[in-house]
């Protein structure tokens, strides 16, 4: 029987999603989980391979097992035995054909950052300080640029081994909100699929437009060269968050 999971997680003190020799993961402790509850060794796979750093609000995962225990259950017998930063929001039986990774649709990031005169300890932790001027009508100009199918090439990490850098991205939404002392900003990006570092670097080179780092043509250059001198800086991990993945169906009713 194959089982699907909704999971929440803050990926702070996680080397990732997918295990690995040498750091900890959010894979590693979720098997774990499903072994002493199961009482077998299972695979479980993810939607996607969130980075070292990376938290995810709606992550979703596939298993393959034999239990007596009700598939609704499944999530309070797994988060039993997890870690407080890790959490199974709901369990159910998957619908016949599903993958996590391939029946995905559309994911949604969101990456968080915050305008402040000083550092705020208190948002430090999913958001990332920006200490230069931005100017948010040209911010939201910005996503403009992004929005169809593109060669993300520039926006990929080096080294990675993919088949195409080709992505398709089917918006990406800017929210400001001003608060006491500050502002925030949220950037949604909605696609197809992305590259390692794809939607960080994103973010960076819409701050570095935002702030007259970047001008017009250098996002124009990035996108149809692949010039990596023409974006702006992959933004640490922490700003980042796996919002939601979209299979065109509820999995969970």
């Amino acid at each position: 029987m194959r089982y699907a999971l909704l999971i929440e997680y803050d990926g702070t003190e996680y080397g990732g999603w997918q295990i690995q020799k040498n750091a900890v993961t959010v894979q590693e402790k979720l098997t774990a989980a499903l072994q002493d509850a199961l009482g077998c060794r299972v695979c479980v796979t993810a939607s996607g391979r969130t980075d070292s750093g990376v938290h995810a609000a709606a992550q979703v995962c596939h298993f393959d097992a034999d239990t007596s225990i009700p598939p609704e259950k499944i999530a309070d017998a797994l988060n039993f035995r997890l870690p407080e930063d890790i959490s199974v929001l709901r369990s159910a039986i998957a619908p016949y054909g599903f993958d996590a990774v391939n029946s995905a649709k559309k994911k949604t990031y969101c990456y968080r950052c915050y305008l402040s005169p000083r550092r705020r300890p208190l948002k430090d932790r999913y958001s990332v300080w920006i200490k230069y001027g931005i100017d948010f009508g040209k911010l939201k100009r910005a996503a403009e640029y992004f929005c169809g199918e593109h060669d993300f090439k520039a926006y990929c990490a080096a080294g990675s081994q993919v088949k195409t850098t080709v992505r398709t991205v089917y918006s990406v939404r800017v929210e400001i909100s001003e608060r006491r002392g500050g502002t925030d900003i949220a950037l949604y990006v909605t696609g197809n699929g992305f590259l390692y570092n794809m939607v960080r670097t994103l973010a960076g080179t819409m701050l570095y437009y935002a702030a007259g780092r970047l001008t017009d043509a250098d996002i124009k250059r990035s996108l149809e060269t692949g010039d990596r001198n023409a974006v702006g800086k992959t933004m640490p991990a922490n700003g980042l968050t796996l919002e939601s993945v979209d299979y065109g169906i509820d999995l969970f009713g």
